[in-house]
């Protein structure tokens, strides 16, 4: 691939100068970045609203079924863990285009898949490399203006969103038309166009300082979890987040396609749609931390989850309480998440990829651990079950919460006074 004239000059400057990149990322890159970070993200969503007819037409039971979404979550939580750091290492355009591509190749296996053996292959391919969206968003804070961070992640993690949302509905209706493997095929070539698209409007970025090699960067992990507290508290509540809206992504298809609901793939993807205003809590809760409120908007968020899970109950029977339910869940989980970034990307802006490694593997392991728990759940005691696990997460939530503004208190000892106003606590 040819280097574009506009990225050339670009890659002369440090990554750790963010003004003179500015200029590189407008607006259409960002919500190309955005694009590629939502195609990225939903492609390890597809399977949700499928899972009925891939346990039908592989001839396996339910519960092995919504494996495939633990699955792809372990294998996302992995990608973060041993590839994510790179974007401290490597320069991240040629990381992200290549890992886009191989996160294609795993669309295109599970789209030609026969067996369950070969469309858990494609998943894990697709979830190790489809953390390219993960290099994106602190790219994103790196690049931005000075004091536009929080604007410019809540913009391109909207995206990753709207991304999300969009694949539950996009696969319900493809599945319709074509059958379950059409999505992943059609997905695959979106993942090839968007990864050629970005590697010729993105500038080359690398990171400034001396080269470390790659066990040294995976040793930094540790290293950044010991010395930033609010990492680690910051990490447990995105995972335990994550962990209370997987509950209700892992079995969301078997209760809507049962005898209470008897929704159709297309019907279970439509009503995917009603988390869309998530997008909307995203870019709130962006602005809200450059104001210095991202404490706000993270209280407003675990409470919301908490009400949501309520909702949700109603909704074994209530087709209405159970879309309210899931907006009300993902405005909470998207509000927790946006948060969180804004938190923990100003502890040290030089290992941003590094510190986005550590949170995203805490998040993802959360999702896997809310799958499988949901599985069981849901096994064990139908819907009363899942809905009692998702609350019980959601209320273990909010005791993060609280350690983490005990935390924050503690940093921003002035914060504690309102005269001294919100924008101490970050």
């Amino acid at each position: 691939m040819s280097t574009p004239p506009h990225s050339r000059s670009a890659s002369t400057t440090p990554s750790s100068t963010p003004r003179a990149e500015a200029p590189g990322l407008s607006t259409p890159v960002l919500l190309l970045m955005a694009v590629a970070c939502g195609l990225c993200a939903g492609s390890n969503y597809f399977n949700q609203p499928l899972l009925h007819s891939i346990a039908t037409q592989l001839q396996v039971r339910d519960a092995s079924a919504a494996l495939i979404v633990t699955l792809a979550q372990v294998a996302y939580a992995a990608g973060l863990l041993l590839l994510v750091p790179l974007g401290d290492m490597l320069e991240r355009r040629r990381l992200i285009t290549t890992l886009m591509l191989l996160a294609a190749l795993g669309l295109f296996t599970s789209g030609f898949a026969g067996s369950y053996a070969l469309l858990a292959l494609g998943t894990v391919l697709t979830g190790l490399f489809s953390v390219a969206a993960q290099v994106l968003v602190p790219l994103a804070a790196t690049l931005a203006a000075p004091g536009r961070s929080g604007r410019a992640v809540g913009l391109v993690m909207s995206g990753l969103l709207v991304g999300i949302l969009a694949a539950r509905s996009v696969a319900g209706l493809l599945s319709e038309l074509g059958g379950w493997t059409l999505v992943y095929r059609v997905a695959g070539v979106a993942m090839v166009a968007v990864a050629l698209a970005l590697w010729w409007v993105m500038p080359r970025s690398r990171n400034a300082g001396r080269a470390q090699g790659y066990g040294q960067v995976l040793r930094s992990l540790g290293t950044l979890a010991l010395r930033h507290p609010r990492l680690r508290s910051r990490a447990l509540l995105g995972g335990l987040s994550f962990a209370s809206v997987s509950v209700l992504f892992s079995t969301m298809a078997l209760l809507l396609a049962g005898p209470a609901h008897r929704l159709g793939d297309a019907g279970i993807g439509l009503v995917g749609l009603a988390g869309v205003a998530g997008a909307l809590m995203a870019n709130v809760a962006g602005r809200m931390a450059d104001r210095g409120q991202a404490q706000v908007a993270t209280a407003v968020s675990v409470g919301l989850l908490l009400l949501g899970w309520g909702a949700l109950w109603l909704g074994a029977t209530s087709l209405v309480w159970f879309v309210v339910g899931m907006l009300v869940v993902d405005l909470a989980l998207q509000g927790v998440h946006i948060s969180n970034q804004n938190v923990i990307y100003r502890l040290d802006p030089t290992a941003r990829a590094r510190i986005n490694a550590v949170y995203m593997t805490s998040y993802f392991t959360g999702a896997a651990s809310g799958s499988a728990l949901g599985s069981v759940a849901w096994l064990w005691g139908g819907w009363g079950a899942t809905c009692a696990l998702g609350g019980s997460i959601a209320v273990l939530n909010a005791l993060a919460l609280a350690h983490d503004q005990r935390l924050a208190l503690r940093a921003h000892p002035a914060a504690a006074n309102p005269a001294a106003g919100q924008s101490a606590i970050r």
